[in-house]
């Protein structure tokens, strides 16, 4: 009397067992989903807040607000803080503007029908005075929204 156990003829099986297979699955599973973060990490961006009380619209003196404007004549005008400046002047204003600060933060406003390449001009001149942060002021952001 033979070992007979599960009613087969005694042939060789040529089915996979997937169950070792399953466990392995799984553990990988498990793995892929501790080594990957939870959250995605996105650009860290600078958004100046509108004022809680719209009534109190008070100048902050520590913000600095680079605008660069079209005057209809093809060469763009420049200001800081409501203060006109020709284009020379604005990396030297802003070098003596954050040499004593320790919080380097500056924002870029343009106008829309002015080429980028002007407003990508004075965020350089905003990296070579060594700002830190520089944030683009949009029509969305302005509006508050």
């Amino acid at each position: 009397m033979g070992m007979g156990g599960g009613g087969g003829t005694g042939k060789a099986v040529s089915d996979i067992n997937v169950t070792p297979l399953i466990d392995v699955l799984l553990v990988l599973l498990i793995i892929f989903m501790v080594i990957v973060p939870v959250t995605p990490k996105g650009l860290a961006t600078l958004i100046p807040q509108p004022p809680k009380n719209p009534n109190e619209q008070q100048p902050n003196d520590r913000t600095i607000v680079v605008q660069v404007l079209s005057n209809g004549s093809g060469a763009p005008a420049y200001k800081i803080n409501e203060d006109s400046f020709d284009k020379s002047q604005i990396e030297p204003k802003l070098e003596e503007i954050f040499a004593t600060r320790q919080e380097k933060v500056m924002f870029v406003k343009g106008s829309s029908d002015l080429d980028f390449g002007k407003i990508a001009e004075v965020i350089n001149m905003g990296h070579q005075a060594e700002v830190d942060n520089i944030g683009l002021i949009t029509p969305r952001v302005e509006a508050g929204q």
